[in-house]
C-alpha cells in the first residue's frame, strides 16, 4: 500500500479545509468539501489533481449554489479504489454511489479535463440528470492509431511498478520539475496552488492513483455516444491550452448537437486556477443562461 496525502500533513494547509469532510460508501471512503447555497453543483476536477484545483472559483460559485467538489478515487484524499474503479463507467458508478449516500443531484455539473468526460459518462449512463454540462477543457478526445494501443499499456506497466511510482513521488520533491509540468500545460498557476500539487505528487498512492486512472481510462466507447447526450454540454476552452488542443473541442461539436463551444482568451489547461475570476465570471454566465 502506498502512502497517500495526509490530512494531518498535506491537509493542514489545504484550500477550504474547513469545509472538509470524510465519508465512507460502501468500501470506498471518500474526501470531499461542500460550500454555499442554493441549488447542488457537483465540480469534478481532473487527473492527477484534487478537489484544491477549484479554490479560486469556489468563492464565486458558492454565493449562488452548493459545491461538491470531491476528489476523484485515487486522488487526494480519496481512497483508491479496485481496477475496475479506476476505469471510466467504474469512476461514474462510484460518483452515483456518493452522490446517492449524500441524498444529491446535482442541478450542473462542472468538469475539467478528465472530469468532464466523467460527468458526460454519468449523464449518458443515467446516473444524473443536470440541466447542463459544463467542460473546462473537457478531456474528450482518445489517442488515435499506434499510441491508442501503446498509451494505456505504457501506463499500465507504470502504475504496476513501485520503482516508478516512487521515483515520480521523490522527483516532485525538486519543485521546478513541478513548475515545468505545470507550465507545460499552457497555464501559469499562483505558488500556493503549485505547492499543493508538490503535496500531492510527493505522495506514492496520489502517483499510483492518477498512473492507475490513466492504465484503465478508455475515452472511445464515451465519444462514440455522446451524440446522444440529452442535455447541453457547453465546452470552456483556453486558447492557450497545450495538454487539450481547442480544435478538438470544435471538432466535437460537429458530431454532438447538444455541445457549444466557448473561448476562454489567452488561457491554458488549467484556466480556472491561473485566472478565476474570468472563468468564474464566464461559468455564472452560462449557469444562469440554462437556469432559465
Amino acid at each position: 500500500m502506498y502512502r497517500k496525502p495526509k490530512w494531518s500533513r498535506e491537509g493542514v494547509n489545504w484550500p477550504n479545509r474547513q469545509s472538509s469532510r470524510f465519508i465512507q460508501v460502501g468500501d470506498q471512503k471518500w474526501h470531499l468539501q461542500t460550500i454555499g447555497e442554493g441549488p447542488p453543483l457537483l465540480l469534478l476536477h481532473g487527473t492527477g489533481s484534487s478537489c484544491h484545483s477549484w479554490a479560486g472559483i469556489a468563492p464565486m460559485l458558492a454565493a449562488h449554489y452548493t459545491l461538491i467538489m470531491p476528489d476523484l478515487p485515487g486522488h487526494g484524499f480519496t481512497q483508491t479504489p479496485p481496477e475496475s474503479g479506476q476505469s471510466l463507467p467504474g469512476m461514474a458508478r462510484l460518483l452515483r454511489d456518493l452522490l446517492t449516500a449524500l441524498d444529491v443531484e446535482p442541478a450542473f455539473v462542472i468538469g475539467h479535463s478528465a472530469g468532464a468526460a466523467i460527468a458526460v459518462q454519468m449523464a449518458l449512463d443515467g446516473y444524473i440528470r443536470p440541466h447542463a454540462i459544463l467542460a473546462i477543457n473537457g478531456a474528450f478526445q482518445p489517442f488515435k492509431g499506434l499510441a491508442a494501443l501503446i498509451f494505456p499499456v505504457v501506463a499500465h506497466v507504470l502504475a504496476l511498478n513501485p520503482i516508478t511510482i516512487y521515483a515520480v513521488a521523490e522527483g516532485a520533491k525538486d519543485r521546478r520539475r513541478i513548475e515545468k509540468l505545470m507550465r507545460s500545460t499552457g497555464s501559469v498557476i499562483p505558488e500556493d496552488m503549485m505547492a499543493r500539487y508538490r503535496d500531492l505528487f510527493t505522495a506514492p498512492g496520489h502517483v499510483a492513483g492518477m498512473l492507475g486512472m490513466m492504465a484503465n481510462w478508455n475515452l472511445a466507447p464515451l465519444v462514440k455516444n455522446m451524440a446522444g447526450l440529452q442535455m447541453p454540454l457547453y465546452l470552456f476552452c483556453g486558447s492557450k491550452d497545450a495538454a487539450v488542443p481547442p480544435a478538438s473541442a470544435v471538432d466535437l461539436c460537429q458530431h454532438v448537437p447538444q455541445a457549444r463551444f466557448i473561448n476562454l482568451p489567452d488561457l491554458g489547461h488549467l484556466a480556472h486556477e491561473e485566472s478565476p475570476e474570468a472563468v468564474a465570471a464566464a461559468l455564472l454566465a452560462v449557469l444562469t443562461q440554462a437556469s432559465n
